[in-house]
């Protein structure tokens, strides 16, 4: 055995989803400093946020418990998000932001409790907005 268990006995196609999902956390994460860049435009900013923060939000356009189609906007709208969004923001951010996602993540995974925090604050606010409008809308 040259590693752990689980991947000893894995088969190739779940070791390439793994590694792609490796890849697809790494790129939220560039995007996610590619934001906070001044030298990227508002536009790239406004969009990379809007990824990133719908790729780390608890909450999903369709529910993870719909067998199959839950999981689509995961597979589907992120990764296309993420190609939007690289394609928007300049080249020379886009490589800083690679550069220091990859130092820290190899230093270790990264945490934001502030970012998870104003996510969920966002979240709480449409959800407000919505009961608002449906109140007024049933008054």
């Amino acid at each position: 055995m040259t590693g752990d268990a689980q991947t000893d006995y894995a088969p190739a196609w779940l070791d390439r989803w793994r590694g792609r999902a490796r890849r697809l956390k790494r790129e939220v994460y560039t995007l996610y400093l590619a934001v906070r860049d001044p030298r990227c435009p508002w536009y790239a900013r406004l969009f990379a946020g809007l990824v990133v923060a719908y790729a780390f939000s608890p909450i999903d356009l369709i529910p993870d418990f719909i067998p199959v189609v839950g999981y689509l906007d995961d597979l589907i709208l992120v990764p296309l998000g993420i190609a939007i969004a690289i394609k928007l923001i300049p080249p020379q951010v886009l490589h800083d932001s690679r550069a220091e996602a990859g130092r820290v993540i190899a230093a270790g995974k990264p945490v934001n409790r502030v970012a998870a925090v104003v996510i969920v604050v966002i979240w709480v606010a449409l959800a407000a907005l919505v009961g608002v409008l449906v109140w007024r809308a049933f008054r």
